[in-house]
């Protein structure tokens, strides 16, 4: 997407939902499955670097997804947290070549579009925080983009603990973008008939 910064995408996608009881990934919303759609909304923007971080039920989706043009990683911990696949997704995008900055998304949000990410990169870029975060309401979260200078903050989340965390560090500055709908994701059947009441 950008000639001059070096970017890679890291898609979060191992978790599983112990309430919903199939993976979430393969979920249908509009004719496509929501990790399809994710996937799509990354595959318009150009970017050469882009990791893909399964765990659970990974074969299962991999039989199903065409993931072409990604290095895919799996996480066999991904019960501990979105921690390891932070991690995991990390290490593996930066192994070949440094990176100027890593951009995350997650796999259930379903109304992602690209002009979030294009908006979260051009704020990235021309502002040059140490990280760009979603916003959707009072909340904060992904798709972000962390800067070089994060990374090493990065490799120290444990557990559940999310990339949020970092904000609440002393000296991190960082920027927001909003994403009205970022803040609806899927974890039950709730979501799902919610989802499907959407689907219009």
């Amino acid at each position: 997407m950008s000639a001059d910064a070096n970017i890679a995408v890291i898609v979060l996608a191992a978790g599983g939902s112990t309430r919903l009881g199939r993976p979430k990934q393969l979920v249908q919303f509009k004719g496509e499955t929501l990790l399809e759609h994710t996937l799509k909304q990354v595959n318009m923007l150009g970017f050469q670097r882009k990791v893909l971080v399964l765990g659970s039920r990974h074969e299962e989706i991999l039989g199903k997804i065409d993931v072409n043009g990604y290095q895919v990683v799996v996480n066999p911990d991904w019960q501990q947290g979105m921690a390891s696949s932070i991690k995991l997704g990390l290490k593996a995008a930066s192994a070949a070549e440094a990176l100027d900055h890593a951009l995350f998304l997650v796999s259930d949000q379903p109304f992602l579009e690209r002009t979030n990410l294009i908006k979260l990169v051009h704020a990235q870029l021309t502002k040059n925080p140490k990280a760009t975060y979603s916003k959707y309401g009072d909340n904060i979260g992904v798709p972000a983009i962390f800067s070089k200078e994060a990374f090493p903050l990065l490799m120290q989340l444990e557990g559940d603990e999310g990339a949020k965390k970092l904000i609440h560090l002393k000296d991190f500055d960082y920027g927001t973008e909003v994403f009205s709908k970022g803040g609806f994701d899927v974890d039950t059947e709730e979501d799902v008939r919610q989802l499907k009441q959407m689907d219009v």
